[in-house]
């Protein structure tokens, strides 16, 4: 199915209309039996018990589901088509820019089919998607990018198996990567993203996993480029996000104000304690790092599965730290793309990250809430009027077939998203799937 057939699919907007639900979780608050939502265009223009409104839009084409939420957010994306499990799989996605856009045209619609309605994506192609979703040519959630991820010399986001001149050549030519050392490097850098039209920035606070030569626990960027960075960004009404790992990371991103901490593997109560004070965000990821356990003996060599493994056992109670200090949390599943075949490594069950939250701590409620309302939080000023079933709100949202309350499992799988409203135009429901990949 091709996405101008996918796109014929969708009702034209209709002018204002009605959605009655025998559940509502309006994503931040109490959830409301037998509510009633209406919409105008594309916003939300009154949410509330279904008899007080109901005789005064009596003339209203009207919609019944059985739980209505608000569309799901993933806060750590990464569209870039990894198509196979590979220690070079973003070399190989880069090396043909249409067969990537054709994947990652495909992941987009399996986010929108699983009731994703938004991503934050930390380093891909998303910028340009977003354009194509936009302007009709594709179906998608809204995107809001990083463009890059912005790494030192040897950090993280350096792919050290390629010579310089090739890795600066790919970084020239599209891939999402940028190097920057020293401050003005680093702010240069900065400049350059906002130049391509990021909403979000994203930067190395710590070293990684699945890059060979750093170490997880390593601080990269030093507090004064980190410094410089969060003023240049802040100059745009633009957040900085970091992939950090270790404590030494996660410390010096937060004094220098960085918004959100991605993984957030090593942090302890003094830590979470600071994230409080701070208003900062976590993303934790636990998906990919479930799908590394799964995978990654077959294609990490042995130090990053050493690494994997010791990472995990951290990551895992640094979560549920988090959790227990009142840390604000956004899900993120940190999926680069869809193996053929594979029901771990793809796009369409990231809703999967709300049961690892609950597991670690958090309650269904809380953790719909960090699925939805908390999302547009990680874009601090780019934040738009979304994540939440709330008058003036933008218009997406989800119905799903059973209640996610009593089991948040049923939010990994698209067959339980029964429709999906994006803008308040209708792209799923039972007689006009989105998609049948």
């Amino acid at each position: 199915m091709t996405a101008l057939q996918l796109q014929s699919q969708t009702t034209s907007k209709p002018n204002e209309f009605c959605i009655t639900a025998d559940l509502l979780i309006p994503g931040r608050g109490k959830p409301i039996h037998n509510a009633c939502i209406i919409v105008k265009d594309t916003k939300i223009t009154h949410v509330g018990p279904a008899d007080d409104v109901l005789a005064h839009y009596s003339e209203l084409p009207k919609t019944h589901v059985k739980v209505l939420m608000p569309g799901m957010w993933d806060c750590h994306v990464h569209l870039v088509g990894i198509h196979k499990i590979a220690s070079d799989a973003f070399v190989q996605a880069h090396q043909s820019p249409v067969l990537s856009g054709a994947r990652t045209a495909r992941d987009c619609m399996l986010l929108l089919n699983a009731g994703f309605t938004s991503v934050r994506e930390m380093a891909g192609y998303g910028i340009q998607l977003a354009e194509a979703i936009d302007e009709g040519s594709l179906v998608g959630p809204s995107i809001y990018s990083s463009n890059c991820i912005i790494s030192p010399t040897g950090g993280h986001a350096d792919i050290h198996t390629l010579h310089r001149p090739w890795f600066d050549d790919a970084c020239a030519h599209g891939m999402p990567m940028a190097l920057a050392d020293g401050v003005p490097e680093c702010l240069k850098v900065v400049r350059s993203q906002l130049r391509a039209g990021a909403k979000v920035i994203k930067i190395c606070g710590s070293g990684g996993v699945g890059s060979e030569l750093d170490n997880p626990i390593d601080q990269q960027f030093s507090d004064e480029e980190m410094k410089v960075m969060v003023e240049e960004a802040a100059r745009a009404r633009r957040v900085i996000g970091a992939h950090c790992h270790g404590k030494p990371g996660i410390m010096a991103a937060l004094h220098a104000g960085v918004k959100t901490i991605e993984h957030g593997s090593y942090i302890d109560e003094e830590a979470a304690d600071l994230m409080v004070e701070k208003g900062a965000i976590l993303v934790a990821t636990r998906t990919i790092i479930e799908i590394g356990l799964k995978l990654g003996k077959g294609i990490l060599n042995p130090r990053g599965w050493e690494k994997m493994q010791t990472t995990a056992k951290a990551h895992w109670e640094a979560l549920q730290i988090a959790i227990k200090k009142g840390v604000t949390l956004a899900t993120g599943c940190d999926i680069p793309g869809s193996i053929p075949g594979s029901s771990i490594f793809t796009y369409g069950v990231n809703g999967q990250e709300l049961h690892w939250l609950e597991k670690a701590g958090l309650s269904p409620l809380k953790a719909i809430e960090a699925a939805t309302a908390n999302g547009p939080l990680t874009l601090g000023p780019q934040a738009p009027k979304t994540g939440q079933l709330k008058e003036g709100f933008d218009a997406d949202f989800i119905a799903v077939d059973e209640n996610p309350l009593e089991d948040l499992k049923i939010l990994a799988d698209a067959e339980h998203v029964t429709h999906v409203w994006k803008l308040g135009t209708l792209y799923k429901s039972p007689r006009r799937p989105i998609s049948s990949l």
